[in-house]
């Protein structure tokens, strides 16, 4: 496991900075999709929907890439190779609920489907590198 740069938490953990999440398709090629993040004990937190591409990707290939730019300098930022440490339902209500607080200062999640399983990922850095 790798640590995150100390001078790089905040972009995890107080700014509203976006994640592009890469994930594995079945063929081999790359997604890309823009994410809510969140860390702790030395893990990054993405929270998605069951039945998503990038939650059916993850759930098969557990390697990932993420690219998190500074919202203030877009020419600060962090990118970070890992992999799919932890899955589960459990607290993932609760979790969309808290990104919702973070990313919209918002007490609910407001796009939540009637039917929706909301699913955590745990994401375990293996290498990072930043720039700015």
């Amino acid at each position: 496991m790798s640590a995150i740069p100390e001078n790089y938490l905040d972009l995890l953990t107080q700014k509203k900075a976006f994640a592009n999440l890469a994930t594995v398709m079945p063929d081999g090629s790359p997604q890309v999709t823009p994410v809510w993040v969140d860390y702790r004990n030395g893990r990054i937190l993405v929270n998605t929907a069951r039945g998503r591409v990038k939650t059916r990707n993850m759930q098969k290939n557990a390697r990932v890439a993420l690219a998190i730019a500074d919202p203030d300098n877009p020419y600060r930022f962090l990118q970070i190779r890992g992999r799919v440490a932890r899955v589960t339902e459990e607290g993932a209500d609760q979790h969309i609920d808290f990104l919702a607080k973070k990313y919209l200062g918002k007490d609910k999640y407001p796009w939540r489907g009637p039917n929706e399983v909301r699913v955590l990922f745990e994401l375990e850095p293996v290498s990072c590198s930043s720039m700015g």
